[in-house]
């Protein structure tokens, strides 16, 4: 385990005890030391910035458009897929193929698909009789929106795998006794399929808010955080204070405030696993 306890330690914990201790100095990328002591005065300008406060929003918007159907859209391929007997590795293929995808690659495709006039998105409004407008993209109101679209589509065969490998551990014989008694399909999901992938129901959504929470890729090369500012997230604005302004120590307090966001996240998910594990008990 040596080589991996280094690389972790080098590559991720090392970098991340320098974001904290830089957060408290006014650290900058024109310099090499950490420069001169700040305090919570990054914090202080951070929680005062709105800018900070329109990123954080948008991050979260984010999550909320993409968090719900890449879970249940993933649950109900994943037990569609489940039930087939024979090919199952095709659909296992097609829905996980596009998340093998890279992000630039994903990026160009559904900017293909939203370019105004001619687009795929545009032909589709023409043969539904609308008028194509600027684009999904080019709307502040919708540009969140065309994002969202293009990381369900990208990033939902994960989710799948995690559900359908949680539905193979299902022994059969429960769905075939539940029938014997007269269970519709329905009653055996609702009584059998989705209390016994429970765990993994609450491990695929916090897995889904961590990631969407650290949204940057799509946002970064469908937009540019555009129009204006309307799709401007977290980790857009920590790059650019400290790689465009050089204010290193300020873009470590906005890293240290979402990175407590994160922890946040997962302290209530393990509460909740707890509590339910004394229900069971």
């Amino acid at each position: 385990m040596a080589p991996f306890g280094l690389f972790y330690l080098v590559f991720l914990i090392g970098p991340t005890i320098y974001m904290i201790v830089a957060s408290f100095f006014n650290t900058s990328m024109v310099h090499t030391d950490l420069g001169s002591f700040a305090g919570f005065a990054n914090y202080a300008e951070m929680l005062t910035r709105p800018d900070f406060w329109s990123a954080m929003w948008h991050t979260l918007q984010f999550t909320i458009y993409t968090t719900p159907p890449l879970v249940i859209l993933a649950f109900i391929f994943a037990v569609l897929t489940n039930r087939i007997r024979r090919g199952q590795w095709f659909f296992r293929l097609a829905f996980f193929l596009p998340f093998i995808l890279p992000s630039a690659t994903i990026s160009l495709i559904w900017v293909f698909v939203f370019t105004p006039a001619t687009g795929l998105w545009a032909y589709l409004q023409h043969l539904l009789g609308m008028t194509p407008g600027n684009g999904i993209l080019a709307n502040p109101n919708t540009a969140m929106i065309g994002i969202a679209i293009a990381t369900v589509w990208w990033t939902l065969g994960f989710n799948f795998v995690l559900y359908l490998a949680g539905l193979q551990d299902i022994p059969r014989e429960l769905y075939e006794a539940a029938a014997v008694d007269g269970a519709s399909n329905w009653s055996q999901i609702r009584y059998i399929t989705i209390p016994l992938l429970s765990r993994t129901t609450t491990l695929v959504i916090l897995l889904q808010i961590i990631a969407s929470l650290k949204i940057f890729d799509q946002v970064y090369l469908m937009t540019s955080g555009g129009p204006g500012i309307s799709t401007q997230v977290a980790l857009g604005l920590i790059t650019g204070t400290a790689f465009t302004d050089n204010r290193v120590g300020a873009a470590s307090a906005a890293s240290v405030l979402l990175f407590i966001l994160i922890v946040a996240v997962a302290v209530i998910r393990q509460l909740f696993d707890r509590a339910a594990a004394r229900r069971e008990a």
